[in-house]
């Protein structure tokens, strides 16, 4: 019903923001995660949304870019996750680690959510593992965030590079959580090789 909603920023709660627009002061349940990346009150904000109708209540979550939004609405996809458990996963979880996380099978990882067990998280892992692709959490893979400034991304050139990097970092016994996290650190610059990528990768591990 709704994409997004566009005013200012008047009111910040534990688990939830009101955005006035026209008029009309929208509350949104979002992730403890945005929490601090908010602007100050009385500034503009863009929140993606997505609009709940359930027997009791019609309710509104937001997040500040369309990867968030998306991510919450696989979650909601999977078999026995609500829109709590959902906003619970993406509250300790950026989407690109959850995808990461799906990726390499990490239980342990994607359990650390309130109210998520083992068993909901083997769930997450075994719905989801079809709709996500390495190349999804690869530098040159992901969509800039909006409001995440500052995060440099490979260019489609030196995606290759970044994938020898992973697979080298895998070979040397990092976690494919762990080495993709790694390569994501890297401040690329076009041009990049394989090696120097590995080089900046390994510094950001055992620093």
């Amino acid at each position: 019903m709704f994409s997004y909603i566009k005013g200012l920023l008047t009111e910040v709660m534990e688990d939830r923001i009101v955005v006035e627009t026209g008029g009309v002061g929208w509350n949104i349940y979002v992730p403890l995660s945005v929490l601090d990346r908010l602007p100050g009150i009385g500034q503009e904000l863009k929140v993606y949304t997505s609009f709940q109708v359930r027997e009791d209540a019609m309710t509104l979550y937001g997040f500040l870019s369309r990867q968030d939004q998306e991510m919450f609405r696989l979650l909601l996809g999977v078999n026995g996750v609500g829109p709590k458990a959902a906003l619970g996963i993406l509250s300790v979880m950026r989407p690109d680690d959850l995808r990461i996380a799906v990726i390499s099978e990490d239980v342990k990882g994607i359990s650390r959510a309130p109210g998520i067990g083992a068993k909901t998280a083997k769930r997450v892992i075994l719905d989801l593992k079809d709709k996500i692709r390495m190349e999804d959490v690869l530098p040159a893979g992901r969509e800039a965030e909006e409001g995440m400034p500052g995060e440099d991304a490979f260019g489609e050139s030196d995606d290759g590079a970044a994938k020898e990097a992973i697979q080298a970092l895998v070979a040397l016994g990092y976690s494919l959580s762990e080495a993709t996290k790694a390569v994501r650190q890297v401040k690329s610059k076009e041009g990049m090789t394989a090696e120097a990528i590995l080089k900046a990768s390994l510094k950001y591990l055992i620093s």
